[in-house]
């Protein structure tokens, strides 16, 4: 039993990086939204994404 929330389709596909305003993915296994381009992970936390960029990981090369 998954007890993660899950992120709304619609609200996926409208969100940006907040600094290069591309496209995201979402890993649902580390629950990130992660932005190529910044070199950034934005964690998802209780279903809602913290776009921020202190909150975020860097990316490994």
């Amino acid at each position: 039993m998954n007890t993660t929330p899950e992120l709304d389709r619609r609200m996926l596909e409208a969100l940006v990086c907040p600094h290069t305003h591309a496209v995201l993915e979402y890993d649902p296994e580390k629950q990130e939204l992660i932005s190529r381009n910044a070199g950034l992970a934005y964690p998802v936390r209780n279903g809602i994404p913290v776009m921020l960029r202190d909150e975020a990981r860097a990316l490994k090369d």
